[in-house]
């Protein structure tokens, strides 16, 4: 509440030294309840409470012509709350047009003239967009890459001198040449899909769709069938069941090439993506939004939107979201069970959450083995080893010796087994993984581990742990692991260089800690040894054996030391 009060003080000391709303200049234009609407809203804002902050907004928008910081927070507001149309209007309808100078005004009139096939008016705000371009990382692109488009759809042709974005160019011309009919489209796809710097995967379901609205049905056949559902992303998971069922009308409905606002609107969901990247959920929204504005047919991109509000924690608005995804769309009607999952176990427990999935899986008539998969991660995350071994089981069954998911399946259903103290049938587990895939730095650490634990081979173990984290020595649970292994045998000062890297990658992981704190004990730095104890008591997730344990480290110290 102080907080709070501070913000209030702070705000107000700013407010009245704007010169477009000084107290003398302006103060009798608004009353003392716009002040407090006003001041909640930037209150609610901070808090990236947006609901409320809205609600505040709305209620003093006598502001909106006066003070330029109300107007960019209203319209960033409302965007937010998918009111996209009513932003629009908010910025068009403004008496004083000075304080409509900022570039998310400048995108969302972009977006309006694109919904009105106004191309000239289009560029008119991009050329007005980009004297921001440096105010914010990615302004620069955004403005430069929707030229672009601008340009190819009022121009029919693709601007020659423009600036490399990279790999982000290589998509937009791309998407350029699909609009335009080019004979040489497909070759763009493939290369782009093909494409090693980065997983362009997304990019096959462009592919398919062109395919399919150029009649080339076969060939659509041929790439979807190369698709595995297990390792798929729900768009290719999708895709492949339209087309399997015969239903290729399906991927018209949500895109086409022909539609101007269809390829910036995936633009837009880029953007999204980009921001979401790096935690950033709010403007990742932001152009979410935006995207589903000028293309609101493609409900499918709705799944990250519930994906950021749910790493916000804000789960009544994922329940509303997840309710654009009905059984259908099997495998987006999947992943909203399993989201709801996710978040009765973060508000009930695992038992709960566990006791959904299950049942909503149970009343599948033919489960598709991406959710046998799923739910067979679910019952392994919650400890039901037993259950995760069967349905790990059921899959291993179907697949052939050399896929790269029998190796994964055979690891996953290993680490289970040696969860629950099958030994024999955890090495059989990891070693057939490992003929399958030998340099998979996870099996191989995972089985060094085991092996370590039980004082069983550790010459060999001490090998494999070399070779995981040959390949991946930035892997904070690799490092864990090699760390651990020169503690079992004695070698503290070595031991320490490792654990205190993990630690720096994983502040918050109970083992790491509790690791790190028996290594300090042994270099008798005892005081440092139990600050990290105690730090594995204060984490949520750590498991009652292993809280007992402490407890009794941090009394009487490492037994035999």
């Amino acid at each position: 509440m102080f907080n709070k009060l501070i913000k209030i003080l702070v705000a107000l000391v700013i407010f009245y030294q704007t010169p477009v709303y000084s107290k003398s200049a302006s103060f009798n234009d608004f009353n003392s309840r716009d002040l407090t609407n006003y001041f909640s809203g930037i209150i609610a804002y901070e808090n990236k409470d947006n609901t409320d902050a809205l609600k505040f907004f709305n209620a003093s928008k006598v502001l909106t012509n006066k003070h330029d910081i109300y107007l960019k927070r209203y319209v960033y507001s409302l965007v937010l709350e998918n009111k996209v149309a009513q932003a629009i209007n908010v910025i068009k309808n403004r008496n004083n047009k000075d304080n409509t100078d900022f570039f998310n005004a400048y995108i969302l009139l972009v977006v309006d003239s694109l919904k009105k096939n106004d191309f000239k008016k289009a560029e008119e705000y991009l050329t007005q967009s980009l004297k921001f371009k440096n105010q914010r990382r990615f302004n620069l692109i955004i403005s430069e890459t929707l030229k672009q488009y601008v340009y190819s759809f009022k121009n029919k042709k693709i601007l020659s001198n423009k600036q490399n974005f990279g790999n982000l160019s290589l998509i937009s011309q791309m998407f350029q040449r699909c609009y335009l009919k080019k004979s040489n489209t497909g070759s763009f796809f493939v290369n782009l899909i093909n494409n090693q710097q980065g997983d362009y995967s997304r990019y096959i379901f462009f592919y398919i769709n062109y395919l399919i609205e150029n009649k080339k049905i076969e060939k659509a056949k041929e790439i979807a069938g190369q698709l595995e559902y297990i390792n798929s992303t729900l768009l290719l998971s999708q895709s492949r069941s339209w087309i399997e069922n015969g239903k290729f009308k399906e991927f018209n409905k949500i895109f086409s090439c022909n539609n101007h606002n269809d390829i910036v609107s995936e633009f837009l969901f880029l953007v999204s993506n980009l921001y979401s990247s790096q935690d950033d959920f709010e403007n990742s929204n932001f152009y979410l939004n935006l995207s589903n504005y000028l293309n609101p047919n493609f409900t499918f991109n709705l799944s990250l939107v519930a994906e950021n509000f749910y790493m916000n924690k804000e789960y009544t608005k994922v329940k509303e979201v997840l309710k654009n995804f009905n059984k259908e769309d099997e495998f987006y009607y999947w992943f909203r069970v399993k989201k709801e999952a996710q978040m009765i176990i973060k508000e009930d427990g695992y038992e709960d959450g566990i006791d959904y999935l299950s049942t909503k899986f149970n009343k599948i008539k033919n489960p598709n083995l991406k959710m046998v998969f799923d739910i067979a991660n679910f019952y392994k995350n919650a400890k039901k080893y037993e259950e995760a071994i069967d349905y790990y089981t059921q899959i291993i069954s179907s697949l052939s010796d050399k896929s790269d998911m029998k190796s994964d399946l055979l690891y996953r259903r290993g680490g289970s087994y040696e969860r629950m103290g099958n030994y024999e049938k955890s090495d059989e587990d990891l070693l057939h993984s490992l003929r399958i895939n030998p340099d998979d730095a996870y099996a191989l650490n995972y089985l060094a581990y085991s092996w370590l634990e039980r004082d069983y081979k550790i010459d060999e173990a001490f090998q494999m742990l070399e070779k995981a984290y040959a390949a991946k020595s930035e892997d904070p649970y690799i490092i864990d692991s090699i760390g651990w292994a020169y503690y079992l045998i004695d070698n503290y000062v070595e031991a320490e260089k490792y654990l205190k890297r993990a630690v720096e990658l994983m502040p918050e992981d109970p083992i790491v800690n509790d690791h790190y704190g028996d290594i300090l004990w042994k270099l008798n730095r005892k005081i440092q040894a139990r600050y990290f104890w105690n730090n594995v008591l204060s984490f949520d997730d750590t498991d009652e054996d292993i809280r007992k344990n402490i407890n009794i480290k941090i009394i009487e110290g490492l037994k035999n030391s």
